[in-house]
């Protein structure tokens, strides 16, 4: 397979096509000393040009291979791996002291500290997972809940703080003081009973409809161009061909959700509809609440087309953990955690092992 490095480049230069010509060796010649020199600047240059995918790739995600080196080489990292399989002194240095605290919850796994199911990530590629857990902007508490769902580091909690509090975006489009107080609703026991609706617009030239879960806090979100009741319909109707009819749904006074036909499309598949007080949209708090998560997200994520800013807010917002269950919305409705490329910290020895038998295989074979 090459090294990381190679690999990276054989990427990079997927985007280009090629016309190979044979060239003889007797005609090849090294490049002499004036051809490399640079022409004067003539004019003033454009530097807004890129090179097709150099500037705006992604870097690659962190594996648990990346993870395995840098723990070998890191200094502090390497020593408590060497505790953890040979037992700890009685003393540390104050280093040490965090992962000397939590010896009895320590374990290696394929080269690996792990706390928990909580892969330890060494010195070096810290800033890399806070980029990589900071990529959609899902704020402090969101980006806390998803980090302890995969890695731990001493002083994780504060690097996201500062990560965060540093990040104009976030900074830009941080909420404003919480208002009074309002009374909840009553929290449904099982998953897709009671939806929440609104549309969230104009927003970036369309209409979105916001559809949240009020027991999982999952979100679906549809664009639209317009938010009649008709439109309405079709996006519930391709909402419900994949999750099913909810018992209740709740909605605003808008004239898209009070409509005749959409009274009747609700009678049709025993939805019950209840719309919130006149002149209050508050009361309708949750779906208030997801399309101001939604639109905030959104914000955050630059570049790239519309669908892409939506696939990507969708899905970060899923796979992070709610603050007041501890579970991602996938969790709580399809009882499964959605793999993500934070999944490739997680050491897989299963399949390493898997893979060696094929490979003994192989060579028996032949």
């Amino acid at each position: 397979m090459g090294s990381p490095r190679v690999q990276r480049w054989a990427t990079l230069l997927r985007a280009y096509e090629y016309k190979i010509i044979y060239k003889p060796g007797k005609e090849h010649a090294n490049a002499d000393a004036l051809s490399r020199l640079p022409l004067p600047q003539i004019g003033e240059e454009d530097d807004t040009d890129q090179v097709l995918m150099l500037e705006v790739m992604d870097d690659p995600p962190i594996t648990t291979a990346q993870v395995k080196q840098w723990t070998a080489r890191d200094e502090t990292l390497s020593q408590v791996l060497v505790w953890c399989l040979k037992g700890w002194p009685r003393e540390v240095d104050a280093r040490y002291k965090p992962y000397s605290q939590r010896r009895l919850e320590l374990s290696v796994k394929d080269g690996c500290v792990l706390w928990g199911a909580r892969v330890v990530i060494p010195q070096r590629g810290r800033k890399a997972i806070l980029q990589q857990l900071h990529h959609t902007h899902p704020g402090i508490s969101r980006m806390k809940g998803l980090a302890r769902s995969y890695v731990w580091w001493p002083g994780m909690d504060s690097e996201i703080e500062k990560e965060v509090q540093s990040c104009h975006t976030c900074q830009e489009n941080r909420n404003l003081p919480a208002g009074a107080p309002l009374h909840p609703w009553e929290w449904p026991e099982t998953p897709w009973s009671r939806l929440h609706i609104d549309y969230a617009g104009p927003f970036l030239g369309k209409m979105f409809l916001v559809i949240v879960d009020a027991h999982s806090k999952w979100i679906d979100v549809y664009p639209a161009t317009t938010a009649t009741s008709q439109v309405t319909i079709e996006k519930l109707r391709q909402c419900f061909s994949i999750h099913g009819l909810p018992q209740t749904l709740v909605s605003d006074n808008g004239t898209g959700f009070t409509s005749q036909e959409f009274k009747a499309f609700m009678n049709q598949n025993g939805i019950q509809h209840i719309t919130s007080a006149p002149f209050h949209p508050a009361s309708n708090s949750l779906a208030e609440r997801a399309v101001q998560t939604f639109k905030q997200g959104i914000k955050k994520i630059k570049g790239d087309t519309l669908e892409t800013k939506v696939a990507r807010f969708l899905f970060n917002y899923r796979i992070t953990p709610q603050t007041t269950t501890g579970l991602s919305p996938a969790e709580m409705l399809m009882s499964r955690r959605l793999r993500s490329t934070l999944d490739l910290l997680l050491p897989d020895v299963k399949s390493k092992i898997r893979k060696k038998q094929l490979k003994q295989k192989e060579q028996n074979d032949t």
